[in-house]
């Protein structure tokens, strides 16, 4: 091995980057869904003090070529397991400098077809530059009359591994990670390079994890103004859909999103923008149909689109015809057949519930804990089947469709879905055979079939991913959509359940007769108190289920470690308990706690020996982890929640991809994950409120302090409290639960009332009551406020007028207060009097 003598310093005396220059040896390691390899690599020259003749190289490559030299571009690093590797940022093709490398590179796997004397033709005619000039004119090769085929062949991969290589270099160069480097390049292919360069803020549209301030760095190098049209429209859509969404709103006003733009582009470069610029700039985005205007309301379009189209797609099923009817007497004999088999007697309020659902197109059910929605779901089910004289064996339906589908937002919520009807239920994702990973903008699942459809936990689902549901279901299948409405709504964009409720435009019932409750419990009567608005005045008092111990942040990791010790000495294992918290951060967030329970629950000990450590979080066998993401093709989804069975050291006998591993076991499967995936995972023994969504627990530890102020709220506290079946430990400090009770969530902006008022121009059917339960067990739910909407005889205007507003563009507030714009449009000849409620 070669050691250069190179001065580390250039004119102006800045250090020159690191290099190793050397031929690929072999490929230890090749991610299938990006470009990161880990090469060993055979030195011939570099300026770093190493002495070895082969190094670790590790980075973002296009196909490598063994045998070929490259130079690598990046630093020397200490692997706590692997040792002295470098870490490459970029690299580029060394291309040959003799005849013979030339002749073998020619002559190699990469050109089927062409041997060693074609190469050696070749060089012969072309010399040490052959292939600089056939990849820019390939008609140099004619005087050798090379067989069509072969020409061909080696002038397609010359130019096909040139193009690629260069797409990488130029990610590399851009600073990108190996994820978003495979992204960026799955997007726009060969055209990777030149659309960065036109204009890199398109990767802030088209590319998740792409932030405007990382593509304003881009842009920065390429010389694009702080003043340019696409920089002032690209801040504008990345504001608004912040405002937006991060809040899980689907749409904005005018001044917060003028002064967030403002915000975003001053502090990314530290230079003024002229307010003007930027509501230019925003009517041009309107004109362009990126974001729409309506009134003071501002959309991004997907987000405009996806309410319009639920509600149309609504529509549609609750119009379609061929819903099929039974006489009353029919139905009367099978229900009390389906009570028979069941061994269970329902009362009015249930049997109105099963009744309505059966004989509507579209039925919505809501309610807290303990009312009786699982009965309920059992009960529509099975008098389906009777009544369309269905089997519910599902052995019978190997060579069609079942005719049944159950669903949920997670695979949790899908699990308890089956266990509790004895049938096969998915989740929503699986079911529209989605990954989750799709643009939400134009999302396309396969069509349903069968014939009756019931979701579960539909306050967890945002209007894409409810658009996208609705898309697929065809007339004939109906529909009904089970939730608690006072739960946390969806961490997407929206509040679709709620919105659906409050339209009044869909058969409805709400469920207030709480069922499922011992003479000794109390957690379900806490539940619909927080509900209410109150803690009840026993609620630090312990009970038999429920307990109440006072304790500040800095105390909480103590207490947790003292309960958690106990439950473990008592036979509890970490699938029994969960501990959950509001917020990751401090000494009473999740990732604290997480570290405190692993370390009782599963220490390191002379059996448990193998641990890895990855982001600063370490992993053992035994561990309890969640999944992160969407991973339709292993069969695991965003939330669930598994237990780690086994860890594979690179180096362990029969490890052929010579990487690290670990293998988690879910409830339906069991997935291994390479090192470069352990980002989808993270410890699970304690989790955020919004993760618990969908699941129940035996014991609920429920941390709350003052130090979690921003994120108390009435519907937080209830979803993490509906969460306990048996056993709740409320923690911290008592006016945290009383300020989480006292503030309400504010409603989200979303339209979907005003799409489905005007789109279902008749309701469907008005809320179906509970008649039968004591007014003593009926806790009053939470009045909802009715939202006005226009007239009839002014909807068709208002359309009219909506319609030619997006195509001039949109409806801004200094439209309307220049007097170019009737701050009435729309209205007609509307009048307060026009108003009503509905």
């Amino acid at each position: 091995m070669a050691n250069e003598n190179i001065n580390l310093f250039d004119a102006e005396q800045q250090p020159q980057q690191s290099y190793i220059v050397g031929t690929v040896a072999a490929t230890f390691f090749e991610s299938p869904d990006s470009f990161y390899k880990v090469l060993l690599v055979k030195v011939s020259a570099t300026n770093l003090n190493w002495h070895g003749d082969e190094i670790v190289v590790t980075g973002n490559f296009a196909e490598v070529a063994e045998e070929m030299p490259y130079r690598f571009f990046g630093k020397l690093v200490d692997h706590p397991k692997y040792g002295q590797q470098f870490q490459a940022d970029n690299y580029q093709n060394e291309a040959p400098t003799t005849k013979e490398g030339i002749i073998q590179y020619l002559s190699g796997d990469d050109f089927p077809g062409l041997g060693k004397k074609t190469a050696e033709k070749i060089v012969a005619l072309l010399g040490l530059t052959a292939i600089d000039q056939i990849n820019q004119d390939p008609s140099v090769l004619d005087p050798l009359n090379l067989k069509t085929e072969v020409k061909q062949t080696l002038i397609d991969n010359l130019s096909s591994n040139n193009g690629v290589e260069q797409i990488i270099i130029g990610l590399n160069g851009y600073g990108f990670g190996s994820r978003l480097a495979s992204a960026i390049f799955e997007r726009y292919k060969e055209k990777t390079l030149q659309v960065i360069q036109e204009n890199p803020y398109q990767l802030v549209e088209d590319i998740n994890g792409v932030s405007f301030k990382r593509a304003d760095q881009i842009a920065e190098q390429l010389g694009i103004g702080t003043q340019s049209p696409q920089r002032i429209q690209a801040g504008l859509l990345q504001t608004l859909g912040e405002l937006a969404m991060s809040d899980g709103n689907t749409f904005t006003s005018a001044e917060p999103l003028l002064n967030g733009t403002i915000r975003l582009l001053q502090e990314s470069r530290n230079e003024s923008i002229d307010p003007q610029l930027i509501a230019d700039q925003l009517i041009e985005l309107g004109k362009a149909k990126k974001v729409v205007g309506e009134g003071d309301r501002i959309f991004l379009k997907g987000l405009y689109d996806a309410e319009w189209q639920a509600a149309e797609h609504l529509n549609r099923i609750l119009q379609a015809s061929d819903l099929t009817t039974f006489d009353d007497d029919v139905i009367e004999k099978q229900i009390r057949v389906v009570e028979r088999n069941l061994g269970i007697s329902y009362d009015d309020s249930q049997e109105s519930a099963i009744l309505s659902a059966i004989q509507s197109h579209v039925f919505l059910l809501t309610g807290g804990p303990g009312t009786g929605k699982t009965t309920i779901i059992n009960g529509i089910v099975n008098l389906y089947a009777k009544l369309h004289e269905l089997s519910l064996d599902i052995n019978q339906y190997k060579d069609k469709p079942f005719p049944i589908l159950l669903a949920a937002p997670t695979g949790r919520a899908a699990k308890r879905m089956s266990e509790t009807t004895g049938l096969p239920a998915s989740t929503i994702h699986r079911l529209l055979g989605l990954t989750g990973r799709e643009n939400n903008d134009d999302v396309t699942a396969k069509d349903l079939e069968g014939s009756l459809l019931i979701v579960d936990e539909m306050s967890m689902v945002d209007i894409y991913l409810f658009r996208t549901l609705l898309r697929a279901i065809p007339d004939s299948m109906q529909v009904v959509l089970v939730g608690d409405k006072d739960q946390l709504p969806s961490v997407g964009p929206g509040q679709v359940f709620f919105d659906l409720l409050s339209s009044h435009r869909i058969k409805a019932m709400e469920l207030s007769t709480i069922y499922r409750q011992d003479d000794d419990s109390s957690i379900i009567p806490l539940a619909h108190e927080v509900k209410m608005g109150r803690l009840p005045a026993d609620f630090t008092q312990n009970k038999a289920d429920r307990s109440f111990i006072r304790c500040n942040a800095y105390q909480m990791p103590s207490v947790i470690e003292q309960i958690v010790g106990k439950a473990k000495e008592r036979g509890f294992s970490a699938d029994d308990f969960q501990v959950l918290a509001p917020m990751y951060r401090g000494p009473a967030g999740v990732t604290r706690l997480n570290t405190i329970i692993q370390d009782i629950m599963n220490p390191l000990s002379d059996t448990r020996k193998k641990e890895v450590e990855f982001r600063r979080e370490k992993f053992r066998i035994g561990d309890k982890v969640l999944h992160l993401v969407n991973s339709p093709e292993n069969n695991v989804f965003n939330g669930d929640i598994g237990s780690i069975v086994g860890i594979t050291f690179a180096k362990a006998k029969g490890n052929s991809d010579k990487v690290d591993k670990l293998t988690v076991a879910f409830d339906q499967t069991e997935v291994t994950y390479p090192r470069n995936e352990w980002d989808k995972l993270t410890l699970a023994y304690c989790t955020s409120i919004h993760k618990a969504q969908g699941s129940q627990f035996k014991m609920v530890i429920l941390p709350m302090v003052m130090q979690y102020s921003r994120m108390l709220q009435r519907n937080l506290l209830y979803t993490a409290i509906t969460r306990a079946k048996s056993t709740l430990i409320l923690l911290g400090e008592q006016s945290a639960f009383e300020q989480s009770v006292k503030r309400q969530s504010v409603n989200r902006n979303t339209a979907l009332v005003d799409r489905l008022t005007v789109t279902i121009s008749e309701v469907q059917a008005s809320v179906v009551e509970q008649r039968d339960a004591p007014k003593e067990s009926q806790p009053k739910s939470q009045e909802q406020p009715v939202k006005k909407t226009l007239a009839p005889e002014a909807e068709s205007s208002a359309v009219e007028d909506e319609s030619k507003l997006l195509n001039d563009g949109i409806l801004t507030m200094s439209l309307v207060s220049s007097g170019q714009i009737d701050p009435m449009i729309g209205m007609g000849k509307v009048t307060p009097k026009s108003f009503t409620n509905k």
